[in-house]
């Protein structure tokens, strides 16, 4: 019988339908209503978290908060101070419409509309960020801005950080006014050139022009008078200060206002015509940009104090680098850098109307800069003639066509036409004409004697053969930044855009070093040489936040590098820089002089520094006929001369130092210890494992390194 036919069993009747749904759906519309009221006390309570901050995000409260960040040297001594210094509150009636209009137009130009949180603006930029395949365009208002740079955020960009900066920017503009937030916007974001809020970059950029002379009074303040060009040039800066900046990158400047300038007249801030006269105008040049005053160890120090500073800047964010309470332990050697400055100040003394000189020394182990001399006194003159100074190499960039050559197996001791060559260039009727230095030709040359005696006719031939585009791509390899051409004059030094004495230096270091281009973490920008070793905070357990990390990549083979610093030993030697012959220190390097002498260079190197020594008017290309005792300006003078004088004085300083040090250990070492190899090395040490000594002579030891120049030989070359 089956169970179901059995009378003692009850029979089950079927569930009703659907009930067990209903209550699946009665329990999601419950889960759902308590995440929305959790959402809302969540919401809720960040808003009532993020209203307490509104009292700290005013410029005036964030100063009583601030500490300024501070360099010092390689040794710990202090460099310089990293603050706002040049920072003035001004209020909104004191800010140009001009700059109101230009930063609404580039940075947020829903502002007025929008509730601190643009939907519109961040769904077009990750559209555009998808387009393009990159991060190509911000979606953050100006409020945004703002809250982020007052709550100093600029580094922990998570996103619960960006969700709390969207509730507090819409918060705020439910507290302040409009004219509020963007007076208080544009009182503390940076522009660059140590310019910190608006009034600031005003007087740095436009202060010293003819149309706005006497500004920067309580009662004519520099911002109030911005015209359209001018609010547009710092509108643009504020995405990048580095890559905008008017000095370093003047195309880009200018590209860059041009933009702002077209979006005002997109949204009817200007019209037709005053955007026709803007776009005409000519951004600030170098000698019109005056940063606010340095406050530095050494007027010549402040120029690498301001070079590290925006590489700080850029890395951490100016309200942290400049009022982070930093402290940045830098390459710099104070002692050092003065040696550097007596060398410049020996041969050229202080004269305000005649040559000038960048010097910037490496340290060949590590690629870190220890002296730099970009000018004499940066509160006069801020522009870094060492950094910033792109100017033409001459015979000094002969030595990239020579590791070019030597790469392609041509031999130093291949033979070569000495005399006046007039050469075809390929698909024109142009012709490439190469003198040599007063007419004067051996007739036959080896590449070795020709590289020795700057030998332009055999060079021209030299680099031709070698490729140009070859030799281009040598020298970028090596460490120089800007762009090199591959024309056929670039077998000379002649570059469609100049080079700096930074760049020089780096690149000549990679001869040093075997073929490797040496930088690091913390190097300046693409593959640039160190300017900082440590960050840590100024606080009681000084917590260290980046250690710079050496980076070593071989650009060229060894025996590329060896055999080329062998063939400029004879330009110290015997050639056309006997200025800077160390005696018995091995020395090398390269001169050059550019056309009607408008530039000397000398860039050599020791087994432990290379060195680039650059002399000219710093205003531009000026012939140097008389100047060097009547006579002209060539790479073997005033250039070899400083070289010479600084690196001796770097030889001594370090053996008293090494003497010091030695004596020190000799006092404390146990008397069955053995002395330091360094001492040892020295000869400040007696070796106990060394025979005896031989009798000593009445003769007078011979000086290791030569104290004197000798008598001024000139550069003997001309780029042509």
């Amino acid at each position: 019988m089956s169970d179901s036919a059995r009378s003692d069993i009850p029979v089950l009747s079927d569930p009703p339908l659907g009930r067990p749904r209903l209550k699946r759906l009665r329990l999601a519309f419950i889960l759902v209503g308590i995440s929305l009221l959790a959402l809302v006390s969540t919401a809720f309570g960040m808003m009532m978290a993020v209203a307490s901050d509104l009292p700290q995000l005013e410029n005036r409260s964030e100063f009583k908060r601030a500490q300024n960040s501070i360099l010092v040297d390689v040794r710990n001594q202090y460099l310089a101070t990293l603050s706002d210094q040049g920072r003035i509150i001004v209020p909104s009636k004191d800010i140009a419409l001009n700059m109101q209009h230009a930063i609404i137009a580039i940075e947020d130009e829903r502002f007025y509309e929008n509730d601190g949180v643009d939907l519109r603006g961040i769904g077009r930029a990750l559209f555009q960020d998808v387009v393009s395949g990159r991060k190509a365009q911000g979606g953050s208002t100006i409020t945004q801005q703002f809250v982020k740079n007052a709550t100093r955020a600029q580094n922990r960009r998570t996103v619960l950080e960006k969700i709390r900066e969207a509730a507090l920017a819409y918060h705020l503009t439910r507290k302040w006014t409009k004219r509020k937030i963007l007076t208080e916007y544009l009182n503390s974001i940076y522009f660059g050139n140590g310019a910190y809020g608006i009034e600031s970059a005003a007087r740095t950029y436009f202060g010293a022009t003819s149309e706005h002379f006497g500004c920067g009074k309580p009662t004519n303040r520099c911002a109030s008078e911005l015209l359209p060009h001018e609010a547009a040039l710092l509108a643009g800066m504020v995405a990048s200060p580095s890559t905008y900046d008017p000095v370093e990158n003047r195309e880009a400047a200018t590209r860059r206002r041009n933009l702002v300038l077209t979006k005002m007249l997109e949204q009817g801030y200007i019209t037709r015509s005053e955007y026709e006269g803007s776009t005409r105008a000519q951004v600030p040049t170098n000698q019109a940009i005056h940063p606010p005053q340095a406050q530095a160890a050494s007027k010549s120090a402040a120029y690498f104090a301001s070079w590290v500073r925006q590489q700080v800047v850029d890395r951490f964010g100016p309200r942290k680098a400049l009022l982070g309470g930093l402290r940045v332990q830098t390459t710099l050697d104070l002692g050092i850098q003065r040696r550097a400055e007596d060398a410049i100040t020996r041969w050229l003394g202080r004269p305000p109307s005649g040559p000038h000189a960048a010097l910037v020394a490496i340290d060949n182990a590590t690629g870190e800069v220890r002296a730099m001399v970009g000018g004499s006194d940066y509160d006069r003159a801020p522009f870094n003639l060492a950094t910033q100074g792109q100017r033409q190499p001459g015979s000094a960039f002969k030595p990239f066509v020579l590791a070019t050559a030597l790469r392609q197996g041509i031999s130093p001791g291949s033979t070569w036409v000495s005399s006046k060559q007039v050469i075809q260039v390929p698909d024109s009727s142009e012709k490439f004409t190469v003198n040599n230095y007063e007419d004067a030709y051996s007739g036959v040359s080896t590449l070795a004697r020709a590289t020795t005696f700057s030998d332009n006719s055999v060079y021209a031939q030299v680099g031709i053969k070698a490729g140009t585009k070859r030799i281009a791509r040598t020298a970028r390899r090596m460490g120089i930044r800007t762009p090199v051409s591959s024309n056929y004059a670039i077998t000379l030094g002649g570059l469609r855009q100049g080079v700096t004495p930074l760049d020089m230096a780096h690149a000549y270091q990679t001869f040093a070093t075997g073929g490797l281009l040496v930088t690091g973490s913390l190097g300046a920008g693409e593959r640039g040489p160190v300017g900082i070793r440590r960050v840590s905070l100024r606080d009681r357990r000084e917590r260290v936040l980046r250690r710079n990390r050496p980076v070593r990549r071989r650009v060229i083979s060894k025996q590329v590098a060896t055999t080329t610093t062998g063939i400029l030993e004879s330009v110290v030697k015997a050639g056309t820089a006997k200025a800077a012959a160390l005696g018995k220190v091995r020395a090398w390097g390269k001169t050059g002089t550019t056309e009607n002498y408008g530039d000397a260079w000398f860039v050599g190197g020791t087994d432990k520094y290379t060195v680039a020594v650059w002399v000219g008017y710093p205003a531009g290309v000026r012939s140097m006929h008389s100047e060097f005792r009547g006579q002209p300006v060539a790479g073997g003078t005033f250039p070899a001369h400083i070289w010479h004088d600084f690196m001796v004085s770097v030889i001594q300083g370090e053996q008293e130092r090494l003497k010091r040090l030695c004596e020190r250990e000799e006092q404390g070492r146990k008397p069955d210890a053995k002395p330091s190899k360094r001492c040892i090395e020295a000869g400040l040490a007696d070796d106990p494992t060394a025979p005896a000594p031989e009798a000593a002579t009445d003769a007078p030891p011979a000086s290791s390194v030569e104290s004197t120049a000798p008598a001024d030989e000139g550069d003997g070359e001309a780029t042509a």
